[in-house]
């Protein structure tokens, strides 16, 4: 392998695979927040939380962490304004206490924040601007959750960058993702340059899938599979990972090592696979290997859909998981290949509809696609071209599902975010 590929799939799993405590879209409103209140210099007196419409669809409706069952846009923003620590990042809020969330409630019952949806091309776009104390400030986020791209007080920009109309910076860099280079990087990665992502990745999602397992989190998807289902690897994989989806969309404290910019997705890249390796007693150099391989091939979808859309990105992970499950079978290039065209012929059509408890059970459907693409492949089967939107080869099918992920789903897209606002909910 070149080694400026070689390099560069080091730093695409270093870039991506980070911590977060909490769904990223809160969070990320809750980091803009708690930057606008680190310019500003003051009390915070109103706010106004300024989002795209796909950040609105995946935050309102998920609970904030930190705070137990709260819920909203307007309790991200404040919350980072208050007790945000914008030193860091994903984990801002991570410094939360008891009296911040009496603060917080206090100024919801005042109607501190107003929320208003952004007229931006960006899927991720945020802007927070806060006043208190006859000043200003505002932050802005774009294309990624961390991305700030712009701070603001009284007028006067204090930090600007350009940003990319749908990119996320840094997104680039996706482009140089190729399956068979993902295999052989895999097969030969001196596994002391990716230990330390794997091994956070490993602990910090295991854990998570255990706490909602053992705790009552929104649904209960994991521990409903357990209790109700034969209690096979199949079913471990599915549930373990349905369960720390569970808990993350509970609220459960618990930090988790992304992927794509999504917990829900670090997590089904991850859980699914070291509940194999573990199941088959597999060497840690087998197991981090597999993770190599189901981490690089989610991400390998998610460059032509983007971070957010319409298309379910649970879809891509367990894709990806189930690429790591075959490549620990000792599944080659061809066998990798057809468990990913099987996966994506099977469950490319679900739908994303926000952030949410629910998201628990798309992950179980998205697993279990994988794991029957897995096998049929194993056995030598898969769907062939014209089936669908499966084609001659696997990366023409991932660029089919992509352009009908960022492309034909735009529409899509946009009714789902219209019938969410109508309920009424609130933000």
């Amino acid at each position: 392998m070149e080694r400026t590929v070689y390099d560069t799939y080091v730093q695409i799993l270093t870039n991506e695979l980070v911590p977060a405590l909490g769904c990223t879209e809160p969070i990320a409103i809750a980091l803009a927040g708690a930057k606008a209140r680190e310019v500003l210099g003051g009390e915070p007196e109103r706010i106004r939380a300024i989002c795209s419409g796909n950040i609105i669809k995946n935050a309102k409706g998920v609970v904030v962490p930190t705070t137990g069952n709260m819920k909203g846009i307007d309790t991200s923003a404040i919350l980072g304004a208050l007790a945000g620590d914008p030193s860091l990042g994903l984990e801002v809020l991570s410094k939360v206490t008891p009296a911040d969330l009496e603060a917080v409630r206090e100024k919801l019952a005042e109607g501190m924040c107003r929320v208003e949806l952004l007229d931006t091309p960006a899927k991720l776009h945020i802007i927070v601007e806060i006043q208190g104390g006859g000043h200003t400030a505002l932050a802005e986020i774009r294309d990624e959750h961390t991305n700030v791209v712009r701070l603001e007080r009284d007028g006067e920009v204090l930090f600007a960058k350009e940003a990319v109309q749908d990119s996320g910076g840094d997104e680039a860099i996706l482009d140089t993702l190729d399956l068979a280079d993902i295999i052989e990087f895999a097969n030969t990665v001196d596994l002391d340059d990716v230990r330390p992502v794997l091994s956070r990745q490993i602990e910090y999602n295991m854990r998570i899938a255990q706490e909602g397992m053992t705790h009552a989190y929104g649904g209960r998807v994991g521990s409903t599979l357990m209790r109700h289902y034969q209690a096979d690897v199949r079913l471990r994989a599915r549930a373990m990972a349905a369960a720390g989806s569970d808990a993350r969309m509970g609220g459960c404290v618990l930090p988790v090592i992304i992927n794509s910019g999504s917990g829900n997705q670090g997590i089904t890249c991850c859980v699914p696979v070291v509940t194999y390796a573990k199941h088959l007693d597999a060497s840690e150099e087998v197991m981090y290997r597999s993770l190599v391989v189901s981490n690089l091939v989610a991400l390998l979808q998610k460059r032509g859909i983007g971070r957010l859309s319409a298309f379910c990105g649970a879809v891509c992970a367990a894709c990806g998981s189930g690429a790591g499950i075959t490549y620990m079978h000792g599944g080659d290039y061809e066998t990798i290949a057809r468990t990913i065209t099987n996966t994506l012929a099977n469950v490319s059509g679900i739908v994303c509809d926000g952030a949410k408890g629910s998201c628990a059970a798309k992950i179980a459907a998205s697993v279990d696609a994988a794991i029957l693409a897995h096998e049929m492949s194993m056995d030598g089967c898969t769907f062939g071209a014209g089936e669908g939107l499966v084609k001659d080869h696997v990366e023409q099918t991932i660029a089919s599902i992509g352009r009908m992920a960022s492309q034909g789903m735009r529409e899509t897209d946009h009714e789902i975010l219209k019938i969410m606002i109508e309920q009424g909910s609130g933000c």
